[in-house]
């Protein structure tokens, strides 16, 4: 059966669909024409039975003492009787059970032992059936009374129940004819079904389909990626094993196909794409507690959306790579920039030794020291993570080597992140907007270079600003910043720092507020709910 084509497989399936229903069809027509038959022979026995009953010269030859004279009479006028209505056997009894007429000569004369013919010598009418060695016969008992409405005798009619058999035989030519036109029909609309089946399946046949099933699941299975797709309806039909490792959900992956997205993970951004049908690259989203790096495409076939899928990684562990990346880097910039500082510091101090001025000497190494003190404490006390301590001494350090001042706002204080945010996160806000306000003074000729950095945590609300001097922005910059890609700078890379920023902001939940004049700087603004 295996290597049946689907052509032939339903057409098979079809003819033996046919052949049992015509089967248990049949069953039923035969059973209720048999039923219908036997009433029929049982009206027409008992109406034999009353006429032969009711003829007067039967009724004077059973009260004749000549038995041998009256039963060759009876019997002759009874058999013209049977001939007749072509009843099997037509018998009068008298009231001793005697038989007067029999198609069987041998069975006149004889006394009739019968069970079921009491009741007819009391005077009812009435049916029986009695299965004898030609079949089932349908029995019809009269009484025949006398003028003085005596019982003197019975007669007793029976006609031959025909067999299944014969009825198909007398229907036979029908019942060919509906079957050989419903298979002609049958084959013919199977046929057609299965080439219009096939036409939609690209051509293949089951096994076919179900071994790139097979295949494209373990593929999908195989990926370092998680793989979500559903269709128009939301419906999943993709979900492979690695999208479950990533968002950790407690069942088996094949567990969700079926299911609605909503069901399964209610903050995904998937149905998004299945009504818009625009896909969405290298978006970072947080979906059932993880943050992910996702790829959002529309699915479509002849140009009609069907659903959408959704390929993402885990960002946890390239966040946690990124982060040491960008603390080696901050590390190494700081001790370059304190490597230069310091060089300085030491010159000046070397050359107030050498003028012997060795009081101004001390005095000016215990400045530096405490300025570098204070710094690292006021981090310390009022910043609580030391990756964002770290970045900010960074940038402080790098301001003074490009001449910008960085003040940090004394009442600066960060004690903790917005839900679905963390330290990560952060690094690379403040990274980001700092070295945006470190270029806009690219060029400029802005005698005292400073930028502000200002952390207000305070009643359950989070504010950042971070504003320079710069040289500001146009309107018309301003509406594209926050674009992946757009950059004022025309160098390869650019572009995307302010927009990881914003998909940040997006992501928890907060706002981001500009303000910027050309000339006079720009302001960052950023609020969260904590």
């Amino acid at each position: 059966m295996r290597k049946l084509s689907m052509n032939k497989k339903i057409m098979l399936l079809t003819f033996f669909i046919i052949v049992f229903s015509f089967l248990i069809a049949g069953t039923f027509v035969i059973g209720s024409l048999l039923k219908e038959k036997e009433e029929n022979i049982g009206q027409e026995a008992m109406l034999v039975a009353r006429t032969v009953a009711n003829i007067p010269e039967i009724k004077s030859l059973l009260q004749s003492d000549d038995f041998d004279s009256a039963s060759r009479s009876i019997n002759d006028i009874v058999e013209e009787i049977r001939l007749i209505n072509q009843a099997d056997y037509i018998v009068i009894m008298d009231t001793k059970r005697k038989k007067y007429s029999h198609p069987s000569r041998q069975e006149i004369g004889q006394v009739s032992k019968s069970s079921d013919i009491d009741a007819a010598f009391v005077e009812h009418y009435y049916l029986s059936k009695a299965n004898g060695e030609k079949g089932t016969t349908i029995r019809a008992f009269v009484p025949i009374m006398n003028e003085k409405n005596t019982q003197i005798g019975v007669a007793l009619v029976g006609f031959l129940l025909p067999s299944p058999l014969q009825i198909f035989t007398d229907y036979q030519n029908e019942i060919l004819i509906t079957i050989a036109i419903s298979v002609l029909f049958s084959v013919w609309g199977a046929h057609t079904l299965g080439r219009h089946i096939k036409l939609q399946m690209f051509g293949l046949e089951p096994h076919e389909i179900s071994k790139m099933y097979v295949e494209r699941t373990e593929t999908f299975n195989a990926m370092h990626e998680g793989i979500i797709a559903v269709d128009s309806n939301l419906n999943i039909t993709i979900f492979n094993k690695k999208a479950s490792e990533i968002l950790g959900v407690e069942k088996e992956h094949s567990y969700y196909l079926g299911k609605n997205i909503y069901d399964v993970l209610p903050d995904t951004r998937l149905p998004e794409i299945v009504l818009t049908g625009k896909p969405v690259y290298d978006q970072e989203i947080y979906v059932n507690n993880h943050s992910l790096l996702s790829n959002r495409i529309p699915i479509l076939v002849d140009g009609k959306k069907v659903g959408a899928v959704a390929v993402f990684k885990d960002l946890t562990a390239f966040k946690q790579l990124a982060e040491e990346l960008t603390g080696v880097k901050a590390f190494v910039q700081a001790l370059r920039v304190q490597t230069h500082e310091y060089k300085n510091k030491l010159h000046t101090i070397s050359g107030l030794l050498h003028l012997g001025h060795i009081k101004q000497a001390l005095q000016y190494l215990s400045q530096v020291q405490d300025e570098h003190d204070n710094v690292t404490k006021f981090l310390n006390e009022r910043i609580y993570n030391e990756n964002i301590s770290g970045l900010l001494l960074s940038k402080i350090s790098r301001g003074r080597e490009l001449d910008i001042t960085v003040n940090l706002d004394k009442q600066s204080k960060l004690t903790r992140f917005p839900e679905k945010l963390d330290h990560h996160d952060f690094v690379v806000l403040f990274g980001n907007l700092i070295e945006n306000a470190f270029d806009s003074f690219s060029g400029s000729k802005q005698k005292e270079k400073e930028v502000n950095i200002s952390i207000d945590d305070n009643d359950g609300l989070l504010a950042i600003l971070v504003s320079d001097n710069g040289a500001g922005m146009s309107e018309v910059t301003q509406a594209h910043i926050f674009e992946s890609g757009f950059s004022t700078k025309e160098k390869e890379g650019r572009g995307i720092g302010l927009y990881l920023v914003y998909e940040i902001v997006e992501k928890g939940y907060g706002t981001i507020e500009v303000t910027s004049e050309i000339n006079k700087g720009t302001t960052f603004i950023i609020t969260f709910e904590i």
